[in-house]
């Protein structure tokens, strides 16, 4: 569908009003999402869930190398969502996520990657308080400018926010 000539028609109005468009795809259409993206330089685009890939098997090619082809436009971010979905939702654990957030750090680097819960599809395989603790404890280890940048200012970025202020939170 995403190189249909009308759904290609509609995505190239929306730069003009300066909206975004996320990629809520599989793993088997990042390379078509690779060709889209190509085509909308001046669009932004949020990838959703790292493409959904094959936690629950333990499978990172082809995905590994498809979703890099992706991540080397600039006009992509991505949210770091509905990834616990993804890995059996009763037996995951963060070492069996780890493998696919190092690949997302290593691709988009600390400047397109944003936190997101899935919330509440998330619940089927683990608590809000889980899932967003899976990426809190995974980027503990590295600097506070770069955790903030990935816990929110890059969406404020992306989608152009006014930051929070600290009386809201």
């Amino acid at each position: 569908f995403l190189l249909q000539p009308e759904f290609l028609r509609g995505i190239s109005a929306l730069a003009e009003f300066d909206l975004t468009y996320d990629l809520l795809i599989y793993p088997r259409q990042l390379s078509v999402a690779t060709e889209f993206v190509r085509r909308f330089p001046r669009q932004r685009f949020a990838l959703d869930h790292l493409a959904k890939p094959l936690i629950k098997t333990g499978t990172l090619q082809p995905w590994d190398a498809d979703i890099r082809k992706l991540a080397q436009f600039p006009n992509v971010f991505c949210k770091l969502s509905g990834l616990v979905t993804e890995a059996d939702w009763k037996t995951w654990k963060p070492e069996h996520i780890a493998p696919y957030l190092d690949v997302a750090m290593e691709c988009f680097g600390p400047g397109r990657l944003m936190i997101g819960s899935d919330w509440p599809v998330c619940t089927v395989a683990g608590s809000f308080a889980q899932v967003m603790n899976l990426v809190l404890d995974f980027f503990s280890k590295y600097p506070e400018d770069l955790r903030n940048a990935i816990l929110g200012g890059n969406a404020e970025k992306f989608w152009k926010l006014a930051p929070v202020s600290d009386e809201f939170c």
